[in-house]
């Protein structure tokens, strides 16, 4: 693959204190830098309530707000879209040992001169199904709902700023048509737009083609893993690369790339076997602590942990790596980006409000293969049992 020439490190290492690294004073100095990076201060992150009010909209029967311990990760260098960024990625979990592995893959893929990341397309999907007499009508019904797309268009274009119909795929399966639509979106997610618009266009067709009957979500692909969502996207279909020097991969994680590559052969056996949508190693864990730390829509978990991991020798012994998200399904602005300490990390990012949402989701696939290929690493190395003895040993009972 071609590399971009990396960029001068422009962010120190993460702070630790080795006799106590939960004492006041080093987590002062963490998030010192993360205010830093984001260009103000972090008063949420640091412990300052939210208004009961600014939930308006978020929940309903409010009773307070969660804690959960937030971590930083980093820094992660990757080549985006927009250029080079090196950033410290915020997790929120409650998994000992998980911040540790994502930090030590991103130090990895920096010591690699960084890793490539692109959203290849985006569109969100929705899927109303009509009911006719017979298969022929929803034939007929599906080819009235594609060339009547400028028509169908215009609707949306009523409904939303931002949305726009993109794109009508009819299907037929016995009486019933699926529509397949295709909306952007902008910089949220928008779920709701795209619900609203499915169910205007689906009473338009089915008022023009004598269907019997419409269901918005007539295949309910919403926040579930699929594999409509793993062969079309859905989303952002996103990919993370890079290629990784042989001394660097036996420096950083005491492993060779053939080892590697042997090892995720074994697994893709394993994932055959299992009829799994996930054929990587732990996407769904570094996509759950950036989505709890950024507001996001935790439910789209499901769909967003979707992907390959791709591990090959390259001609000159090095390892190429690769990780592909089909739906990754996020958001920066709506929802719960503008929430108290998610607004903060992602501004720790640089990636709140409008026109950022396409570096997020580059930065995410980049955080997930950092994870994975330190995870498979430690697999390999006999030392993924060791560390999480090490780190993550809260007991029941408060047994060490």
């Amino acid at each position: 693959m071609h590399q971009p020439t990396s960029p001068e490190p422009r962010l120190p290492r993460i702070p630790r204190d080795r006799s106590d690294d939960y004492d006041p004073k080093i987590v002062a100095r963490r998030r010192a830098l993360c205010e830093g990076a984001a260009g103000r201060d972090l008063l949420h992150m640091a412990g300052k309530p939210l208004a009961p009010a600014e939930a308006r909209g978020n929940v309903e029967n409010l009773i307070g707000f969660m804690q959960i311990p937030l971590g930083m990760a980093g820094p992660l260098c990757v080549h985006t879209s927009s250029g080079w960024r090196e950033v410290y990625v915020p997790m929120a979990t409650s998994e000992g040992a998980m911040v540790a592995s994502y930090s030590r893959g991103m130090r990895l893929l920096k010591d690699a001169g960084g890793a490539r990341a692109r959203v290849l397309t985006e569109g969100l999907s929705q899927h109303p199904m009509l009911l006719y007499a017979d298969g022929a009508t929803a034939q007929r019904g599906g080819e009235w709902a594609r060339h009547q797309y400028a028509e169908l268009a215009e609707i949306v274009v009523g409904l939303s700023q931002h949305g726009r119909l993109r794109q009508i795929v009819p299907q037929v399966i016995g009486r019933r048509l699926i529509l397949r639509l295709v909306f952007e979106t902008g910089d949220a997610i928008g779920i709701n737009m795209a619900s609203l618009a499915a169910d205007r266009i689906a009473r338009r067709v089915m008022e023009q083609t004598s269907a019997e009957q419409y269901f918005v979500h007539g295949q309910d692909v919403e926040k579930r893993a699929n594999a409509r969502a793993q062969v079309e996207g859905r989303g952002r279909y996103t990919l993370a690369e890079i290629t990784i020097p042989r001394d660097v991969l036996e420096g950083v994680m005491r492993v060779t790339p053939e080892q590697m590559v042997d090892i995720h052969r074994s697994y893709c056996v394993g994932f055959a076997q299992l009829g799994t949508q996930n054929w990587a190693v732990q996407i769904a864990n570094g996509l759950a602590a950036v989505f709890l730390a950024c507001g996001q829509d935790v439910a789209y978990l499901t769909e967003s942990a979707t992907g390959w991991l791709d591990l090959e020798v390259d001609t000159r012994g090095n390892l190429y790596a690769a990780l592909t998200l089909p739906s990754l399904i996020v958001g920066t602005v709506g929802g719960g980006t503008g929430l108290s300490s998610a607004s903060e990390c992602l501004d720790i990012l640089g990636c709140r409000g409008a026109g950022k949402v396409q570096i997020f989701a580059e930065l995410l696939a980049a955080t997930a293969l950092a994870g994975d290929l330190s995870l498979m690493a430690a697999f390999c190395a006999h030392e993924f049992v060791a560390a999480h003895e090490a780190l993550g040993r809260n007991r029941p009972g408060g047994q060490a």
